[in-house]
């Protein structure tokens, strides 16, 4: 640990395993099922616990809270009865250079106490940190009092008949915008390519809010109106400060001048002509920033295959252990996000360290997926295994609360093969089967042409990325079949032909 700095390039952590309840390279219905039973949500709560617990303070990526999380882990790999081996850079030959998994980060760090003030006239508009309002966890120190521009979704393309910028002076004022797009716009938009927009319009700093009318997608993640945490993730060297508010925060800006925010976005949604007007509020934010240079940490385990025609196949099993940190005088703990996916990661490793696929299993535990999935990217650059052999790769995000179903986002892997797997672990009736799921570590496997399939536990998931995300929150039946779904799905991608 003392050493970290001058070896943080290159981490990685070898595990292999070895079992002798199945019968190597046969799908070994008897144990299988015997697996499944041993499955534990008590087990797994008390991991998310810990995991969320203060001794990691939320699990930043690029600080020494995340890497003694990450080896926290790899001590659990050892507890299972797996040997860890650590390797640095000085130790790296051509045999074992791809497992060495780690990279440089630089991680942004708000102060305690923050400041957002609003004023409509001379009456203040009460703005709470936390309930209100959360920075922009990469966003720079700031000192500013600005008027406030209403911008609809803040996206700027008249070749294509959107404008929200037309009519509406922005030049160093606070832009108010929304989160996502309208249906009627089909070219993909990020928070990134809105904050490159408004910086070019001059504009200050920027507030981002959900508006009360949700997407299909929002809705089925259970996405709310209160601020969520998150970076960014813009590429440019300077970056436009600003900070996510509460549905409730912007109406009330918009009541200043008797705006309705729902009618607003709805006339928004319906036809491409811009809403955007002064607000009349004026905005005072102030608060400093630092930024630290640490690195992002994956650590792996291998299930080694035992079918000699299939053991050089791979299948992976991934779940980021990262969150946000302490922010702002806030600590996020981050336990449905992702405590409880790397939980699951940690008690599917227990039960297959007892079983002998056909095929390689990796298990790994990414970190950086909050700042833009760089631990996933990583592995992907370099990967342990060869990715033309990878067939197939399973994420597990949010598997800690919700209304006791899955749901399960499938790119390139049928139907029929989650739905075996769900009958196999007693959870037939209780799936959700969708599409290719736009965020999460699958997604560069899958931008790499592997199958993959996400996996997230159903339902409303109101602390998302708040400081709220709390282990009283999470059930453990939830868990326990969140784990035995992943189980049977990575058992029987492993043993089919």
């Amino acid at each position: 640990m003392t050493s970290l700095r001058s070896h943080w390039l290159r981490i990685g952590l070898i595990v292999l395993c070895s079992g002798s309840l199945a019968i190597a390279g046969t799908d070994d219905t008897a144990t299988l099922t015997k697996a499944l039973k041993s499955v534990s949500g008590a087990r797994m709560l008390k991991d998310v616990a810990h995991l969320s617990g203060p001794e990691f303070s939320g699990r930043q990526a690029g600080t020494t809270d995340d890497l003694r999380s990450g080896l926290w882990v790899a001590d659990r790999f050892k507890l299972l009865g797996l040997q860890p081996a650590l390797i640095t850079t000085k130790q790296l030959n051509p045999i074992v250079r791809e497992w060495a998994i780690a990279e440089q980060v630089l991680t942004t760090r708000i102060q305690d106490s923050p400041s957002l003030e609003l004023f409509s006239g001379d009456r203040p508009i009460p703005a709470r940190l936390g309930p209100d309002y959360l920075p922009i966890l990469d966003s720079a120190a700031i000192r500013i009092d600005a008027p406030v521009a209403f911008v609809g979704y803040g996206i700027s393309d008249p070749e294509h008949g959107v404008d929200d910028y037309a009519g509406v002076n922005v030049q160093q004022r606070v832009v108010l915008l929304l989160r996502g797009k309208p249906d009627h716009y089909s070219t993909p938009v990020t928070h990134a390519d809105k904050e490159r927009v408004a910086r070019e319009k001059g504009a200050a700093a920027s507030l981002m809010a959900t508006g009360p009318i949700l997407s299909a997608y929002e809705t089925r993640r259970g996405i709310g109106g209160a601020p969520m945490a998150s970076y960014s993730l813009s590429k440019e060297d300077r970056r436009l400060t600003g900070a996510w508010i509460s549905t409730a925060l912007a109406e009330a800006i918009l009541l200043a001048k008797g705006r309705s925010l729902r009618e607003l976005q709805a006339q928004l949604n319906r036809e491409p002509k811009s809403q955007s007007h002064d607000t009349g509020v004026v905005a005072h934010i102030s608060w400093n920033s630092w930024q630290t240079q640490g690195a992002v940490y994956n650590f792996l385990a291998m299930v080694p295959g035992h079918d000699p025609k299939r053991r050089e196949e791979t299948i992976v099993i991934g779940a980021h252990r990262d969150h946000f940190g302490r922010q702002g005088g806030l600590v996020f703990p981050g336990a449905d996000d992702n405590a409880s996916g790397t939980a699951v990661l940690l008690e599917v490793a227990r039960a297959l360290s007892k079983m002998k696929p056909g095929r390689t299993i990796v298990l790994v535990s990414f970190s950086g997926e909050e700042q833009g999935l760089l631990g996933s990217r990583l592995y992907v650059r370099q990967p342990v295994r060869p990715l033309p052999a990878t067939k197939a790769m399973i994420n597990v995000d949010h598997a800690g609360v919700g209304n006791g179903r899955l749901t399960v986002g499938l790119a390139d892997l049928s139907r029929e093969t989650a739905t075996k797997a769900g009958k196999t672990a007693g959870l037939a009736e209780k799936l959700d089967l969708f599409g290719f799921f736009p965020g999460g570590d699958h997604v560069p496997f899958k931008e790499a042409g592997i199958p993959t399939a996400a996996v997230v536990s159903s339902g409303v998931h109101p602390d998302f990325h708040q400081p709220s995300d709390t282990a009283d929150k999470i059930k453990p039946e939830i868990l326990e079949s969140t784990a035995r779904f992943v189980l049977a799905l990575s058992w029987q991608l492993a043993n089919n032909p």
